[in-house]
């Protein structure tokens, strides 16, 4: 099966060849002009990198946003299968990531030979599959979903329809009770809401009783049960927005905290604990890879830079474009991917 290739340049000036005198934003401020590039951040990366990014939010958001635009580069700070969606939108774009090792744990646990042979032993199932995997699964879908939209799209499917989910098992299990469906589910979860801690999270509202509770769904049922608002990351973000309550308890990726404080400067956020009780665990490992100085030297070797063989780019297009046309405003979504 073909798969993406993340291509390095054997010319590329490496991380240990930088001057220290060197100053990263303004140098990429001028491959920004130089180059026709657009900067994109996740919600999860650091508040510096979400600072000097033309846009920040969630993964598909994000490279609609960029498909849209008439930028020659992007430059997508966040994860690889991020990147890969930016490319199969965007096909006549140059795709790079700063550090070309930025994986997922949802990803890595749903590896596109075990899926393929998991499909050929449920035939009658649709493959419903969240957006968090490598173009490879994507590409033996039959409909993509993100937190946001999952739900919607399932209720639009026939009662009678076997579903398998994949690849992150709390997120199913989440839409399962909310649709009232029996899904089949992939044994996938992500690296840092699985280790949110209930015994701690009780304590911690014991400290805030006033603070509301807000979870990503793919959080374990453990922090769920207790959540006052589950949703999407930019789904949490407008909650405490919206929410006339002054502090708030956020059990997701901890870096969303840095646009909350943005955007509702007046408020108070505590990151959810690790059974250790620090938010040390609210970290992902993963979106920490990319810095500053790799973002400057993606955008000067315009490497590593995401190639997807177009067989294997049309046939992950194709379970996007279904998600797409299902979603809740697909005049709006199917434009940018256009």
């Amino acid at each position: 099966m073909s798969n993406t290739v993340i291509r390095p340049d054997g010319q590329a000036i490496k991380l240990q060849d930088l001057d220290p005198r060197l100053d990263p934003w303004a140098e990429i401020e001028r491959l920004r002009r130089e180059k026709n590039a657009i900067i994109l951040a996740h919600y999860y990366q650091d508040g510096e990198i979400q600072d000097m990014a033309d846009f920040v939010g969630d993964s598909l958001d994000l490279s609609r946003k960029a498909a849209a635009t008439d930028a020659d580069m992007i430059v997508f700070c966040g994860v690889r299968f991020m990147a890969e969606v930016a490319k199969i939108l965007s096909p006549g774009k140059t795709v790079v990531l700063p550090d070309a090792d930025a994986g997922c744990s949802l990803e890595e646990a749903c590896q596109p030979d075990d899926f393929a042979r998991f499909r050929a032993e449920h035939p009658d199932h649709l493959a419903i599959t969240y957006i968090n995997c490598s173009a490879a699964v994507k590409a033996q879908s039959d409909i993509i979903v993100t937190s946001s939209n999952a739900e919607y799209i399932i209720n639009q499917l026939p009662k009678k329809q076997p579903i398998l989910f994949a690849p992150d098992r709390h997120l199913g299990a989440y839409l399962a009770q909310k649709t009232n469906r029996d899904m089949l589910l992939w044994e996938g979860t992500c690296i840092v809401h699985d280790q949110f801690s209930e015994h701690e999270m009780v304590k911690l509202k014991a400290r805030h009783p006033n603070a509301p509770i807000a979870a990503h769904p793919e959080c374990h049922d453990g922090i769920l049960s207790h959540a006052d608002h589950i949703g999407s990351t930019k789904g949490i973000l407008d909650f405490v927005v919206g929410s006339p309550a002054n502090e708030f308890i956020i059990a997701t990726e901890r870096h969303i905290i840095h646009q909350m404080e943005k955007a509702a400067p007046g408020k108070t956020f505590h990151a959810a604990p690790g059974s250790d009780g620090s938010c040390n665990c609210a970290d992902c490992p993963f979106m920490g890879m990319n810095t500053l100085e790799k973002v400057y030297l993606a955008m000067l070797n315009s490497a590593p830079r995401i190639e997807i063989p177009e067989d294997l780019r049309l046939r992950a297009l194709k379970p996007l474009e279904k998600m797409l046309e299902m979603s809740p405003r697909p005049d709006a979504v199917t434009q940018a991917a256009e």
